[in-house]
């Protein structure tokens, strides 16, 4: 054998080993693979949750009845004092729970000498604030001679009969104008009677009947506000009431109303265009307070 295959052999073999043993000693790490970052899960926002205020009440309608520790029925058929047409009764035929919403519906039919039903809820005795946000989801009905409202009044008259102890439209429709509600307070006395506000329309075409839309107030101690989606539609901060000081009449307990009435003074009767049974359909009532100072 030649003498430099003898020697150089050996060597190679040496060389490859090493070669073998290095690459198997300074094999590179794989690349650790990042775990994926956690979404974090987001906390659920209250049902009615309106920031810098605190919702105290409220009536979703999402049972099968309505709730009587809640609403009374106001049944009777003295016109309001607008002489109204509609006897307000408490039949479920007029106001009832019906796919998560209150409905009070105005039928034609006479009824203890009325020529039409209807139905008048209130929170009176049950529901009872000073200051707050009152806002309601609601789909209006149209028509001439109807009258949707969400409203409030006082509980203990306070300041004397109507108008002095004040009056709260948080909305009105009356029918024959299906897109336009209006904003109102009265207060004064009975032989000076003042009211002040203003109406909302929507956009030409568009009337409230065709969707719902949620109608607030924010009543604070020298200030109310009135919204309506939302949107800020009307401040009030003057009002007065006979030998009282402002803020005199709204600075007592009010209650809520939600009524459909059927003609009166402002309104005026129904026609041959008005189709009935007419439905305000209510999806929920919430009332808020400011929290309490820590």
């Amino acid at each position: 054998m030649n003498l430099k295959k003898i020697i150089l052999v050996p060597i190679l073999c040496i060389l490859i080993s090493l070669i073998g043993c290095s690459s198997e000693l300074f094999q590179p790490e794989p690349t650790a693979t990042p775990l994926p970052t956690a979404t974090p899960i987001p906390t659920a926002t209250p049902v009615g949750y309106i920031e810098d205020w605190e919702l105290v009440w409220q009536d979703e309608f999402d049972g099968t009845e309505i709730d009587l520790e809640k609403w009374s029925h106001e049944v009777n058929g003295k016109g309001g004092g607008n002489q109204e047409l509609q006897y307000y009764t408490d039949f479920p035929e007029n106001s009832r729970v019906e796919n998560g919403n209150l409905v009070i519906e105005a039928r034609e039919e006479r009824y203890i000498g009325r020529d039409y039903t209807s139905a008048r809820l209130r929170t009176l005795g049950k529901g009872d604030w000073k200051y707050g946000r009152f806002e309601a989801n609601i789909r209006l009905p149209e028509g001439q001679g109807i009258w949707p409202a969400f409203w409030m009044l006082p509980t203990a008259w306070r300041y004397g009969g109507w108008p002095t102890s004040g009056e709260i439209d948080i909305m009105e429709l009356v029918g024959h104008l299906p897109g336009r509600t209006h904003h109102t307070l009265h207060y004064g006395s009975l032989g000076n009677h003042i009211y002040t506000g203003d109406h909302f329309d929507l956009p030409a075409g568009e009337k409230f009947i065709d969707d719902f839309h949620v109608f607030a107030i924010e009543w604070e101690e020298t200030e109310m506000r009135w919204y309506i989606d939302g949107e800020l539609v009307q401040t009030q901060n003057k009002w007065e009431t006979k030998n009282h000081p402002f803020p005199a009449p709204f600075d007592q307990e009010f209650h809520i109303i939600l009524n459909l009435a059927v003609g009166g003074n402002w309104p005026g009767s129904p026609n041959a265009t008005t189709e009935f049974p007419q439905r305000m359909e209510v999806d929920y009532v919430r009332v808020y307070q400011r929290p309490a100072s820590e």
